[in-house]
């Protein structure tokens, strides 16, 4: 079974996207095929990157780089959670990004974009798409932009628009099957 890790990608404490994170992990282990593990980069709570080494080195003097890097290692794939903030994607998930190399090669990768306004985040997903592939992530195919996140959540957490979950389940299933042509490619080298 494919490991997926969802991870939400904001670390501001009031942020809408952790019920939109929980709703996109309900989803996942609703499709069946993956073993779903959410993290929240606020609770990982990285600092701005210490390490002295390049990230490429895989050395780490800090333990928090460490875990980090046993975390994202314990993955399959993955699927991005993000929020727009003018534009783009936030500097704390770039750093998160940036303190790892080799555990991201090759691992199949979903995002699901937000903001308040009508883009959804789209951009942020447009302008996070070059770094993926640098650090050699196979982005899916598709991605799910969710405009208008202040007014889909409430106190009982993310309320979907009708087809939501339907426009998920094609990124999902995406990730899904770059999943099983890595796995199938490993088998055969």
């Amino acid at each position: 079974m494919t490991r997926l890790h969802v991870i939400s990608a904001a670390t501001r404490p009031t942020s809408s996207g952790r019920p939109l994170a929980r709703w996109v992990v309900e989803q996942a282990r609703t499709r069946g095929g993956f073993e779903v593990t959410p993290v929240d980069l606020a609770e990982i709570a990285l600092p701005f990157l210490d390490e002295p080494e390049y990230a490429s080195s895989g050395i780490y003097a800090h333990q928090h780089t460490r875990d980090w890097s046993a975390l994202v290692d314990s993955a399959d794939a993955f699927l991005f959670v993000l929020p727009m903030y003018n534009g783009s994607f936030t500097a704390p998930f770039k750093n998160a990004i940036d303190f790892l190399y080799r555990e991201w090669q090759g691992k199949p990768v979903g995002i699901v974009s937000y903001s308040a306004g009508p883009t959804g985040g789209a951009p942020a997903a447009e302008m996070l798409l070059p770094v993926l592939t640098r650090v050699g992530m196979r982005p899916a195919g598709r991605s799910l932009a969710v405009p208008g996140i202040p007014g889909l959540v409430g106190p009982e957490g993310f309320a979907a628009p009708e087809g939501l979950a339907d426009e998920l389940a094609g990124v999902l299933d995406d990730v899904a099957e770059l999943a099983e042509q890595g796995a199938a490619e490993a088998v055969t080298v």
